[in-house]
C-alpha cells in the first residue's frame, strides 16, 4: 500500500492566499506547501488507486505528484475543503465509484452519500455508494471502514484502510475533536501509519473564542474549540491507538513559524510504503 499525502493543510492551506505571516513566508522560502486535505492510496497488488477526499486543489495535486487518477474514492464529510474538488473529475475520469456514509445527518437531513449524489448529480461518471459506518467494505482490493468521529455540527468520519493480504493498515482520524468514541478507537487502533488532524498547537487555544476542550491531566487542551484536535491532542490519540508512525495533517498556517515545520507535522508530497 503506497500512501501519498496530496494535501496536508486546513481550509485555507499554507501559504494562505494574500497572507504574509511568518509561517506563510517561511513556507514560500522553503518551497513547501500544505494544500487542502487529500490522500492517495495505491494498491500495488491490484494496480488500483483510492482517493480519500476531493480537495479543491485536486487538479494541481495530481499534476504535481504525478500519481494515477483514482479508480474509486471516499468522502469523509461535506465541508468544501474535502468535497468541492469532485467537480474536477468532469471530462477527466470516465467512471468513478464514490463511497460515503449512509447515516442521516440531523443538521442537513441527508447522509453524506445523499449530499454527494444530489450536489454532483450532473457528473455522469460518478456512482455514489452508500456505506454503513463500522462495517468494512472492499474497495480497490482494500478493506475500508468508515469510523464515526466528532466534528460538529456535521457528521464526519475517520477511516481504517487495511490490506487483507499483507495486513498493512492506514488509519485517518478525519476532521475531529479529541472526543473519539471507544468503538471508533478500536477500529482505528494499531495502524502502521496514522494521519491525525492537528490544526494548531494547544497554546493557541487562548485565541479561540471558546478556548480549548478535553484538557489532559496537565491542563493542556486536546481540542481546539470543538471541531479539531490540537497537536498535543493528536499525539496523545496516536499513543493511545498504538500507531507505529504518525503524521499530523489538516494543519493551519497559525502554527508559529518556528514550530510549523517540526516533526511530525506533514507537508504535501510525503509518500509512505506500508
Amino acid at each position: 500500500m503506497r500512501v501519498t499525502l496530496l494535501g496536508t493543510g486546513d481550509t485555507t492551506g499554507t501559504p494562505t492566499v494574500g497572507c504574509d505571516c511568518d509561517t506563510c513566508e517561511a513556507a514560500r522560502a522553503r518551497g513547501v506547501e500544505r494544500t487542502r486535505f487529500s490522500v492517495h492510496v495505491e494498491n500495488e497488488r491490484t494496480d488500483e488507486s483510492l482517493l480519500i477526499d476531493f480537495s479543491p486543489d485536486f487538479r494541481y495535486q495530481f499534476l504535481r505528484e504525478d500519481v494515477a487518477l483514482p479508480d474509486a474514492a471516499v468522502v469523509t464529510h461535506i465541508h468544501f475543503d474535502h468535497l468541492d474538488g469532485l467537480g474536477n473529475v468532469f471530462r477527466v475520469i470516465d467512471e468513478l465509484a464514490v463511497y460515503a456514509a449512509d447515516e442521516t445527518d440531523p443538521k442537513t437531513g441527508k447522509s453524506v452519500a445523499e449530499t454527494v449524489e444530489s450536489d454532483y448529480h450532473y457528473l455522469d461518471p460518478v456512482t455514489v455508494h452508500s456505506t454503513t459506518p463500522l462495517e468494512p467494505v472492499r474497495i480497490c482490493g482494500l478493506d475500508v471502514t468508515f469510523v464515526p468521529v466528532t466534528h460538529p455540527p456535521l457528521l464526519c468520519y475517520g477511516l481504517a484502510i487495511e490490506d487483507p493480504e499483507t495486513g498493512a493498515k492506514l488509519s485517518l482520524s478525519g476532521d475531529t475533536s479529541y472526543d473519539v468514541s471507544e468503538a471508533s478507537r478500536a477500529v482505528l487502533a494499531d495502524p502502521d501509519l496514522l494521519l491525525a488532524d492537528a490544526i494548531v498547537p494547544a497554546h493557541l487555544c487562548e485565541f479561540h473564542p471558546i478556548g480549548g476542550r478535553h484538557e489532559n491531566a496537565e491542563g493542556v487542551p486536546r481540542t481546539f474549540g470543538t471541531k479539531h484536535m490540537t497537536r498535543e491532542g493528536a499525539l496523545e490519540l496516536a499513543a493511545e491507538l498504538n500507531a507505529d508512525r504518525t503524521r499530523l495533517v489538516h494543519l493551519a498556517h497559525y502554527y508559529p513559524a518556528e514550530e510549523a515545520f517540526e516533526e511530525p507535522l506533514a507537508i504535501d508530497g510525503e509518500q509512505y510504503d506500508l
